[in-house]
């Protein structure tokens, strides 16, 4: 490591004037900030921690139905908070990393981060979910802009992310054993208006809508759907884990899963 300062402001308004400091750099529970800091591929001569602000935490249920979690809230928070008003969200957050970083873990950091196998990037984006920020509210759509990216600019934070609640939801992960993260996971969600399907772990672009399953699913919600689709190969990551053709594979198989598993 190396020396840096760590400010742990307990407003939002604090934490973004903190971050206007050269070289500033928020901190959420640090699952990936701080292996990066320890490799120096990273070198912010100030962390602003964000676990310290209470308006920034917690699980509630609007006045419109949605499940509002605040952005400085651990997975382990969420898979028990939110476990009667959203059950797959809190299921999917249950099985994330192990207890030391579902404990350490927070929302708004794993959504700022953008890991390309990362679960809540499916979890937002099959859920259509709005990103709120210290600035404005993005949605899930606009938000993902490719691996590792999204639409927030220098300084902004994840304060809270809004879930409108599906009529039925699940999320299946294809398990990295050493990593815990998802070779392929499949967020597959049914709404009165249509149903969203989000695919983390498998795409060189990062998180995607498999568009193709979700027409087919919305006139008839079951894995029989999909029976005659498949993914193609193009663009899919492809490592020592799985080729990309077998993540393409994967796809496929995952979200018959979660259909089933919803259904």
């Amino acid at each position: 490591m190396y020396a840096f300062e760590v400010e742990r402001p307990s407003t939002i308004a604090d934490a973004v004037s903190a971050l206007k400091g050269e070289e500033a750099q928020a901190l959420g529970g640090g699952q990936t900030l701080i292996p990066t800091l320890k490799q120096r591929l990273a070198m912010p001569s100030t962390l602003v921690s964000l676990t310290s602000i209470g308006e920034m935490q917690g699980v509630c249920v609007g006045d419109d139905g949605a499940v509002c979690i605040g952005g400085a809230t651990t997975h382990a928070t969420v898979a028990a908070a939110a476990a009667g008003s959203y059950p797959a969200l809190a299921a999917m957050a249950s099985h994330i990393g192990d207890p030391a970083v579902r404990n350490r873990g927070t929302i708004g950091g794993s959504l700022a981060n953008n890991d390309p196998s990362a679960c809540y990037p499916a979890g937002a984006l099959g859920s259509g979910a709005t990103i709120v920020t210290n600035n404005r509210e993005i949605a899930a759509d606009d938000y993902f802009q490719g691996m590792f990216a999204t639409a927030l600019d220098e300084g902004e934070v994840i304060t809270e992310v809004r879930f409108p609640v599906p009529e039925k939801a699940n999320y299946q992960k294809f398990v990295q054993p050493a990593s815990r993260f998802a070779l392929v996971g499949v967020f597959a969600a049914k709404y009165a208006n249509g149903v969203r399907v989000a695919v983390t772990g498998a795409s060189e672009g990062g998180v995607f809508r498999w568009s193709e399953a979700e027409t087919a699913l919305a006139s008839n919600f079951s894995a029989d759907a999909i029976a005659d689709l498949s993914v193609s190969a193009d663009g899919m990551i492809g490592d020592l884990h799985g080729s990309p053709a077998y993540r393409a594979h994967l796809v496929k198989v995952m979200t018959g899963r979660a259909v089933s598993a919803a259904a």
